[in-house]
């Protein structure tokens, strides 16, 4: 990692090689976490048009070549955490494209050190879905 970039969002190499064997079935892809009711914080994974990233969505940055979004209220909860996606065997939500694989998406985090979050602090905050809209 280079001295001025600090990664809020990672991904394991299980997720890279599944998000490649994805993005072949599905096209490109767009990930959300977003905290809501039916899959609590699990991150969802989508065909990129079929979900809309709203002004309250922060961009995370991107896994294996795809976007990350986070809601606005889980990102005040995990701003202090480095994400790491990862996927383990089980069924996760049937909205997420993974979901008939037979494994989902886990969100793995760990909290940044000293110097990566006074880096970040410095930077100042991840754009919003409406200052970084995924590209279609």
């Amino acid at each position: 990692m280079s001295p001025n970039i600090v990664q809020r969002v990672s991904s394991t190499p299980e997720t890279d090689k599944l998000v490649a064997k994805l993005v072949g079935i599905h096209g490109p892809l767009l990930f959300h976490q977003s905290g809501g009711c039916c899959d609590g914080s699990a991150p969802m994974c989508y065909p990129r048009g079929e979900f809309k990233v709203g002004a309250q969505d922060v961009y995370m940055g991107e896994i294996a070549g795809q976007p990350f979004y986070m809601g606005k209220s889980q990102f005040e909860y995990w701003q202090h955490t480095a994400l790491i996606i990862d996927v383990v065997p089980g069924r996760g939500s049937g909205f997420s494209v993974e979901s008939p694989e037979g494994v989902r998406f886990l969100t793995r985090s760990r909290v940044f050190t000293d110097a990566e979050y006074d880096l970040l602090d410095r930077i100042g905050p991840p754009p919003t879905g409406a200052e970084h809209p995924p590209v279609l």
